[in-house]
């Protein structure tokens, strides 16, 4: 994990070197006022040198202007290095996102992804500024201290310094606890933003069943929980500052007795006492530091081996010497396909469908059958094992295509329509982005959605709230036709496209959604079956198998499960 964090200094290689030595520069000038303390002290003074102390003083003072420019430019320039770590942790993690299958969005919240996207690697940006820096003056100035004591009174210094093994052995102990407590606090952070992102996304259905005080104590749950590890992780953290806090304390005694009595017995002078009480002082301040940085260490640690568990996850890849899919014609075929999102339960079994191009082919039957499961295996956004059977594309098995080729040929319509937030313009380009405004106009004109976007005061450029909070259902249906008819895909999925909308709407959208399908070849779920009645085949899936196949009039003669459900639709109609 050590490595992988240093990497991302690479790109700062110079910045951080300068850094560091400022940092350096910073601990030699702090150990110039115990030297000059002494020689005051011991000498200056007593020989009544008026010029030296003069010439002592305005040294130092130099030396602080000094130390004042070095420590601004550490400060600012160190923090400069922790951002665009950041930034690089921030964008590889987006990136790698991008490239992660449906299933691990399956298993992981947003809010709690949000959390290690932000304030987790806002720690990790902590201890990237701080880390190297802290730890070089402390380092720096508890060595040169000690060396400098040792030149004075050797024995003196050993006593004094005998307290160290005790800190440490103090820090180690409580580190440990203190690090659990750090990351049980983190986990329940990354549960309130996830409650907050889900009550927040559906802020209209819980008005609508007036069930904010449901959300509220929710929430509370979540709150309490985060309390807890925080109080958890706030008494640790007590406890190892109060203890290791007790121990510097008693570093300042032992100098203060020890001191007096090698006073007392003539080993030392005046001088060399209080330049010893100076200098330990001088020391206690670093150990001081790097005690403190243990929290930030803690922190930054937690946020980057959370940062890590994502980047280590498996993302979609192509197979050895995938090909692309090119001039598509769309025939597909579903050969022997079975399918278990874990293995549990199979979702699909011996799956065999063959459409040939520009055929339309319906999938019908019970919720939970595996119908949205065929469509989301087509596209490759879950893959088939070697021996779940076969589907190909032009007689192609998909596992042998790159994602990208096999998806760009691909057009999605679904009942559940996501619009990003920004304008008309946005979300319709999103099909094709370089496509020119005559392209898109006619993408718009083709779903019937060019004059109502004309009505509005900004035209394209109107802003339609976040997922299209804007618009109403059938709006937004059209905005993501005109999507797909910018894309131009040689195969069309329409996941129950339609079911979401009143009657009126629905026959609007239908036209649109015919006229999109014309000369492709589209893979149909619908559950109103008067949607499909001219389907060039439809089958029937039931618990994860094909029942029955045919057109309409042939299912209709059959009366199987589809000359029920048919009939049973045109006596609620």
């Amino acid at each position: 994990m050590l490595k992988r964090f240093i990497s991302y200094y690479k790109p700062h290689k110079k910045m951080l070197a300068l850094d560091l030595l400022a940092s350096f520069l910073i601990s030699l000038i702090g150990m110039v006022y115990p030297v000059v303390t002494n020689k005051m002290l011991n000498k200056y003074i007593p020989e009544k040198m008026y010029t030296a102390i003069v010439i002592a003083g305005a040294t130092v003072l130099v030396l602080y202007v000094i130390r004042m420019l070095l420590r601004y430019f550490v400060q600012y320039y160190g923090h400069v290095i922790g951002v665009k770590m950041q930034s690089k942790m921030r964008t590889d993690l987006f990136n790698h996102l991008q490239k992660l299958p449906f299933d691990f969005y399956d298993n992981n919240e947003t809010g709690r992804l949000m959390t290690r996207i932000t304030s987790d690697l806002f720690e990790v940006c902590e201890l990237a500024h701080h880390g190297p820096e802290n730890l070089l003056i402390s380092s720096v100035m508890i060595i040169l201290s000690f060396s400098y004591l040792m030149s004075i009174e050797p024995l003196l210094t050993l006593i004094v310094f005998a307290c160290v093994p005790i800190l440490v052995g103090v820090t180690l102990h409580f580190r440990k606890r203190m690090r659990q407590a750090f990351e049980d606090r983190r986990k329940s952070n990354a549960t309130i933003n996830a409650a907050v992102e889900s009550s927040i996304t559906g802020i209209r259905v819980t008005k609508a069943y007036t069930n904010s005080a449901r959300e509220v104590e929710k929430f509370k749950k979540g709150d309490e929980e985060f309390v807890s590890a925080s109080s958890r992780a706030y008494k640790a953290m007590a406890k190892f500052f109060s203890s290791t806090s007790f121990v510097t304390d008693v570093f300042n005694v032992i100098i203060l007795i020890a001191g007096g009595l090698f006073l007392y017995a003539g080993r030392i002078s005046f001088g060399d006492y209080s330049t010893f009480i100076v200098s330990v002082n001088l020391f206690i301040s670093p150990v001081n530091t790097l005690i403190n940085f243990m929290e930030q260490y803690q922190n930054g640690a937690s946020g980057f081996k959370r940062f890590i568990e994502i980047m280590d996850e498996k993302p979609e890849t192509d197979a050895p010497g995938a090909e692309e899919l090119k001039d598509v014609e769309g025939v597909i075929d579903f050969k022997n396909v079975t399918y278990a999102y874990d293995t549990s339960k199979e979702v699909l079994h011996d799956v065999t469908l063959h459409i040939e191009k520009g055929q339309k082919l319906a999938l019908v039957g019970p919720s939970g059958g595996g119908k949205t499961t065929l469509c989301h295996l087509l596209p490759n956004f879950y893959k088939l094992g070697p021996e779940d059977g076969t589907i190909m594309i032009d007689g192609k098995d998909i596992r042998t295509l790159t994602l990208e080729s096999v998806r760009r040929s691909i057009g999605i319509v679904q009942q559940d329509v996501f619009l990003f937030a920004g304008t008309v313009r946005d979300n319709i380009l999103y099909g094709k982005p370089d496509a020119t405004e005559a392209e898109m106009i006619e993408a718009a004109k083709r779903a019937n959605i060019h004059d109502y976007v004309m009505t509005l005061e900004d035209g394209y450029d109107t802003e339609i709230g976040e997922r299209g909070v804007k618009l109403s259902g059938g709006q937004k249906q059209r905005i993501s036709i005109a999507r797909v008819f910018l894309k131009d895909p040689a195969i069309l999925i329409l996941d129950e496209a339609t079911s979401a909308l009143d009657n009126t709407t629905e026959v609007l959208i239908q036209q649109s959604l015919d006229e999109l399908c014309k000369g492709r070849t589209t893979l149909v779920v619908a559950h109103r079956l008067s949607t499909i009645r001219n389907a060039d085949e439809i089958a029937v899936v039931s618990e994860g198998r094909v029942t029955e196949r045919g057109t309409h009039e042939e299912l209709m003669a059959l009366g199987g499960t589809y000359s029920a459900l048919y009939s049973l639709q045109f006596r609620e109609e």
